[in-house]
């Protein structure tokens, strides 16, 4: 075994259900053939996402019988900003419940009907929220990062050029922030160097545009930025992440990623008009500025996982179970986009099955062949996700990248369970000519995956 062993034992187990290929059949077909609507007790493996789903130490469930329930002045939250500050660095630290609230706060705070926000790729939460205000959102990830076969150390890489054409192109006063994503998750969770972030500070400087992390991952960003960028391999993830901070205005944050918490999330940000406009809004629609959203036991849960996220051992296991599970699956034949990224593997449906057509949902197809084959529960990014029509044309645009990715929870799964995953995505590729493409039968006007009710074709 290439990678190291778990740098944890087991102290808590919680026992998953088994089902049939029959069950699993009929189950599938009651959920209108969308995975976000199977129980989850009908789920044996489950990699829909990584965001929640971590299992939590011994240290943070202590955290959580210490938590200071006080409505104002929570003592739970000025250890949450205490932590919050002693790694992002960041005047003020504004607390929800989630990421998304975090971005709707700021988003609706900003951004103007003609408003426009680059980003590496924007994951689909953030863009809903772009668009929920009538704004645009742009992507502008370097090439190499829509290319699925190209191996490149940081694809997740904002394109300098084209971040500084389209500030020209469009104007300053249309673009009232440039965000980064880190790690790059729509672009198969790759990370983004600190030479590139230095340039996109550079820039957002010269034209007077604040920049803003979607900092979800960054602890596992920080760990491909000491394990591929020369300077950086003796610095400390602490360090390597004061400095990446270092170089923005601000960031949002689903603590339910490298926080390792079932939920909770944060806003920072350094300028004081803003921080008491968003705080003003979020005294509206989620709560006091000491809990904004979140029990003090969440809070507590959420700092003491924020140091544990920076222990070296602890990202060392978990990039290497991700990519382990990559190179089985490459083993096997099965195409995936390289390299394999810090959360998840990412599985290229487009090529799996290259004569079902973006227009029936190669990525979804493939989800519900996982789950009939295996009870595994993954998640398409692709034309469901992402694809745009034109109001006025009908025209349907579709995403460069159609994907399934097998996002993998924190300190959940162990080796075995990566085998019977490779595993079973290996037979459903020898066997892929009798998967059937997907139509819709209903779709909402936004965020259309998380509902859509579709059936087989044929």
């Amino acid at each position: 075994m290439d990678f190291p062993a778990e740098p944890f034992k087991i102290k808590v187990i919680e026992p998953i259900s088994i089902t049939t290929k029959e069950e699993r059949q009929k189950i599938i077909e009651d959920a209108h053939f969308n995975i976000f609507s199977v129980p989850s007790d009908k789920i044996y493996i489950d990699l829909l996402t990584d965001s929640g789903t971590s299992a939590m130490s011994d240290y943070q469930w202590s955290g959580i019988m210490l938590g200071d329930e006080s409505y104002a002045g929570s003592k739970s939250y000025f250890k949450f900003e205490e932590t919050i500050r002693s790694i992002f660095g960041y005047k003020h630290i504004i607390p929800t419940h989630q990421g998304r609230v975090a971005e709707n706060l700021l988003f609706s705070s900003v951004l103007k009907p003609d408003s426009i926000v680059p980003n590496n790729i924007h994951f689909d939460t953030t863009r809903g929220n772009i668009e929920h205000n009538n704004a645009k959102a742009v992507d502008l990830v370097i090439d190499e990062g829509l290319d699925p076969h190209k191996e490149h150390p940081f694809k997740g890489n904002i394109d300098i050029n084209k971040l500084e054409n389209l500030i020209n192109e469009v104007g300053v006063a249309r673009i009232p922030l440039v965000l980064i994503t880190i790690t790059n998750n729509s672009g198969g969770g790759q990370p983004v160097s600190m030479e590139n972030i230095r340039q996109a500070s550079d820039v957002c400087k010269k034209y007077g545009i604040p920049l803003i992390f979607d900092a979800c991952r960054f602890a596992e960003n920080c760990f491909f930025i000491k394990r591929r960028e020369k300077g950086y391999e003796n610095k400390s993830i602490l360090e390597i992440a004061r400095e990446l901070f270092s170089y923005g205005n601000g960031c949002t944050m689903s603590a339910k990623k490298d926080a390792l918490v079932n939920i909770g999330g944060f806003l920072c940000i350094e300028d004081d008009e803003l921080a008491q406009r968003i705080t003003n809004l979020l005294i509206m629609i989620e709560g006091f500025p000491t809990y904004g959203g979140m029990a003090g036991r969440d809070l507590e849960a959420v700092a003491r996982g924020l140091e544990e996220v920076l222990n070296e051992n602890y990202l060392n296991f978990r990039i290497s179970q991700v990519k382990y599970l990559g190179e089985k699956l490459q083993e096997g034949g099965v195409p995936i986009l390289v390299p394999v990224g810090g959360h998840a593997v990412y599985v290229n449906a487009k090529e799996f099955m290259p004569d079902i057509p973006q227009s029936q949902f190669p990525g979804v197809a493939l989800t519900v062949a996982l789950y009939k084959e295996g009870g595994i529960r993954a998640v398409e990014i692709g034309s469901l996700m992402f694809a745009s029509k034109d109001p006025d044309t009908g025209d349907v645009t579709y995403p460069e990248l159609e994907m399934v990715r097998l996002a993998i929870p924190r300190r959940v799964y162990t080796v075995r369970h990566m085998d019977y995953v490779a595993e079973t995505l290996i037979n459903i590729y020898k066997n892929r000519d009798s998967i059937k493409g997907l139509e819709l039968v209903y779709e909402a006007p936004s965020l259309r995956h998380f509902t859509a009710k579709l059936k087989e074709i044929g």
